[in-house]
């Protein structure tokens, strides 16, 4: 089976091609930031997530009774996929009970891009 096809580079004004995961040419690869910097390649435990977050998990998604907490406060009524912690342990969250809440797909992927912005722009 062929290879990916190289990418440009996300780099600004760079030329050069990648096919890694986190878009950038060798030479920009410091660039990287986040999550596939530190956490790419690490099973969930490593990554923090091991039996005890799976029980926490659990007991938040009973409480929620499987349902999406902002989509519950929008007037909707949908399937929660995961826990997530309302205030992120990047910006001083804790695993507390009354910091996690049910949520699913879109909403997580919507709240984890505001918070990715504010992270960059330095407004945490």
């Amino acid at each position: 089976m062929p290879g990916k096809p190289p990418r440009p580079c996300r780099a600004p004004m760079c030329s050069g091609k990648t096919t890694e995961r986190q878009g950038y040419c060798e030479e920009h690869v410091h660039l990287a930031t986040g999550w596939q910097r530190t956490q790419q390649g690490k099973n969930s435990t490593e990554r923090g997530y091991g039996g005890h977050w799976r029980k926490l998990r659990r007991v938040v998604m009973q409480r929620d009774g499987g349902l999406c907490q902002p989509c519950r406060q929008a007037g909707r009524i949908t399937s929660a996929s995961a826990v997530d912690h309302i205030v992120p342990k990047g910006e001083g969250g804790t695993d507390s009970h009354d910091n996690l809440q049910a949520i699913c797909s879109p909403c997580h992927k919507a709240k984890t891009q505001q918070e990715a912005t504010r992270a960059r722009q330095g407004d945490t």
